[in-house]
């Protein structure tokens, strides 16, 4: 099932965040901790909303926080922080962000939805699937050149969307009682090339 949200109307972050709240009651029923891996690099706009997302659910103390703009998650270390990941949470419950493209309607849209993602599938990379749960923003349209679709991605695009997912990630995460706040915010060290 995957649901559709308009980022730039005011009542998606609500909207959203019953829905994630609802699916984590669903689908995380032994209680597992909840990992947010937020997928992409720093290094292209489109790309970046992984890494901008974490960074706002870091400084709203959001624990088990994977990849942000200062240890981003992308295609060359993403098989390494799954491991990391599954080394350092006993089975993990993985809400999996990345950006994607779609058609010009959707740009700025957020999908919500059950199962993995396939991270990279826009610009034609083979990567793991992850997630038990998946968020993408859809941050531009897609076409031939996708890889210089994501270069030439609005900021603001990227920005509107991960406002509305660092907050509905942060009231939907600290609403559940199996995952309190935390201030201790170590992020993995990982391979950052």
């Amino acid at each position: 099932m995957i649901y559709y949200y308009d980022s730039a109307l005011t009542e998606t972050t609500q909207k959203m965040e019953l829905q994630l709240k609802e699916l984590l009651r669903t689908y995380n029923n032994m209680q597992s901790e909840i990992i947010i891996l937020c997928i992409g690099s720093d290094r292209s706009t489109g790309d970046s909303l992984g890494p901008v997302t974490g960074y706002l659910l870091e400084n709203l103390h959001i624990k088990n926080v994977y990849g942000s703009l200062r240890v981003p998650v992308h295609a060359a270390n993403l098989s390494s922080a799954l491991e990391l990941i599954h080394k350092r949470h006993f089975n993990p419950f993985i809400i999996a962000i990345d950006a994607s493209l779609g058609i010009p309607e959707h740009v700025g849209y957020i999908t919500l939805g059950t199962g993995p993602l396939i991270p990279g599938l826009g610009v034609q990379k083979k990567l793991p699937e992850v997630g038990d749960l998946h968020i993408t923003g859809i941050v531009n349209t897609s076409g031939n050149g996708n890889d210089r679709l994501l270069q030439t991605t609005h900021l603001s695009i990227v920005i509107q969307i991960a406002d509305v997912l660092a907050n509905v990630c942060s009231n939907a995460i600290n609403a559940c009682s199996y995952m309190p706040q935390s201030p201790d915010q170590s992020c993995p060290q990982l391979l950052t090339s």
